[in-house]
């Protein structure tokens, strides 16, 4: 086989000895001989192996509490030899180094000890350091040493190179090993960079999983999904998820956490074409569809409630790409997966980040994700009108689906329900005018409905058109020079206007 080399000397040092043993065995049954430290060597004595302590081959106890027991050149020697180089083969024989062939690692685990909310000193104490060092050393030196940096590579490691060839791996086999290899070490300093770094003027993400996608926005394009879905979903049944599906799922999981009440949204190229929130799921989807019957159709749908067996008929009637709920009924689920192209998903409770990211130019653009959602009390009525009751709820309601709708952007709601909005328009007049149009389309009455607008109004046309259409009451964030001309506006014809002093641009 190609570059085929047998190993005939393993260093282990591992933090986890999860699947450990069976390796162990196999080792010792091809007569490999290991050397080992600390956890990892009593280990290894308690399965009955042989094992040599590596301060019998450095003649160098481990030092300061642990922190120092690997790092010597009897054993960086060993790793970084080139077997092809008589100079380096002589000064192994004079310094009376063995040649290791193998080594395994598994490195503090620094990212779990972060998410803990550990104290910095212990988060210090998971700097791995001769971990590190080892994986690095031998993976450079992959031509001769097989490398293995963390416990995701044992099974490979035990069927393939100890089981199936009999402890001999190839040049292929050590190649690929010393890839992870070095993936595992970049990732692993991302992390403790990204934990120290203050100054946030350094871009740094390092993801581990990926799954590769039909293909990307267009077929001609090819499309890679950089996440673990499975901690975030837990999938029932259809295809797999497209980019396209991810981009709305991605919308729909962030307008859904927005309501607390039972509600149901319908999400089409991000944006929002329905959306309901009442005491009952199915009333809630009901509702939900009517705000756009034409768009819902091959959408995605998302819930913050258990599905039901009613909804479930209901919803069964529609054609739709993605379904998403906190939970499934049997029934419902049974009705759902009969057809079986419906990708239909379990969203559990995961902690997002708070940032987000898109390469842009020659780059990458970053910010803080937009968190802020506006309760009563940041709205400040400005007109002489207070809004009632009912619309100060629906303000609240039609400014939690602006803030998710991509500028300029207008929404019209009304009974907690979105009668309909006017998304990524090039005016705001432009937008007011496909929602109403969109509304009037549908069959809703506008009569004491409510606007919300993601950003301030430039002029006073939209509150013009608004109150012709017989909305009552207005949420934006103000802060234009002409407030005044709007504000004029809707007091001399009976119009409540409140403020947020927050704008809520999505591009």
């Amino acid at each position: 086989m190609d570059g085929q080399k047998k190993i005939k000397n393993a260093l282990i040092s591992v933090y986890y000895k999860d699947n450990l043993e069976p390796i162990i065995h196999r080792l010792s049954e091809l007569g490999v001989k290991i050397f080992s430290t600390g956890g990892t060597q009593e280990f290894i004595e308690k399965l009955g192996a042989a094992v040599t302590p590596v301060e019998t081959l450095t003649s160098y106890p481990s030092i300061l509490g642990g922190r120092v027991k690997t790092l010597h050149p009897k054993i960086f020697g060993g790793i970084l030899s080139r077997r092809e180089l008589q100079s380096d083969i002589d000064q192994l024989e004079e310094f009376e180094i063995p040649e290791i062939d193998l080594v395994i690692v598994d490195l503090y685990p620094f990212e779990e000890t972060v998410a803990s909310g550990a104290s910095e000193q212990s988060i210090i104490e998971k700097i791995d350091i001769g971990g590190i060092s080892l994986i690095r050393a031998a993976a450079k030196n992959f031509k001769d040493v097989v490398i293995i940096s963390s416990k995701n590579e044992y099974t490979l490691l035990l069927k393939k190179i100890l089981i199936e060839q009999q402890g001999a791996s190839t040049l292929q086999d050590r190649k690929m090993l010393a890839t992870i290899a070095f993936n595992t070490s970049s990732h692993y300093d991302t992390a403790i960079f990204n934990y120290f770094d203050t100054a946030e003027n350094v871009f740094k993400q390092s993801i581990q999983q990926s799954t590769v996608l039909r293909y990307g926005e267009n077929p001609h394009q090819k499309g890679v999904f950089y996440g673990d879905l499975n901690a975030m979903f837990t999938k029932q049944s259809g295809k797999e998820l497209s980019y396209n599906n991810l981009l709305d799922v991605d919308a729909a999981v962030s307008l859904i956490a927005e309501f607390t009440d039972t509600t149901f949204a319908i999400l089409k190229h991000n944006n929002a074409c329905g959306i309901a929130s009442r005491d009952k799921l199915v009333d809630a989807w009901k509702d939900a569809l009517a705000g756009d019957p034409t768009s819902a159709f091959g959408g995605v749908l998302i819930t913050n409630t258990k599905l039901n067996a009613a909804t479930a008929e209901e919803i069964h009637k529609l054609f739709f790409e993605v379904i998403i709920a906190p939970g499934y009924d049997e029934k419902a689920l049974e009705i759902l997966k009969s057809k079986p192209n419906r990708i239909i998903l379990i969203q559990k409770k995961v902690k997002l980040s708070p940032k987000s990211f898109r390469t842009l130019l020659n780059g990458v653009i970053e910010q803080d994700k937009d968190l802020k959602t506006e309760t009563n009390a940041d709205m400040q009525t400005v007109t002489k009108v207070a809004p009632t009751k009912d619309e100060q709820r629906d303000l609240e309601f039609a400014n939690k689906i602006v803030k998710h709708t991509k500028s300029n952007t207008i929404v019209l709601a009304k009974n907690n329900q979105l009668l309909a909005s006017g998304v990524g328009q090039t005016s705001r007049v432009d937008a007011l005018e496909q929602a109403i149009a969109k509304a009037n389309k549908f069959g809703f009455d506008l009569k004491r409905s409510v606007m919300a607008s993601d950003a301030f109004f430039p002029f006073p046309d939209c509150v013009e058109i608004a109150h012709k259409a017989g909305i009552t009451s207005v949420i934006q964030p103000g802060g234009s020079i002409k407030d005044k001309e709007s504000i004029a506006y809707c007091d001399a014809n009976g119009i409540s206007m409140v403020t947020t002093g927050t704008r809520h641009f999505k591009h």
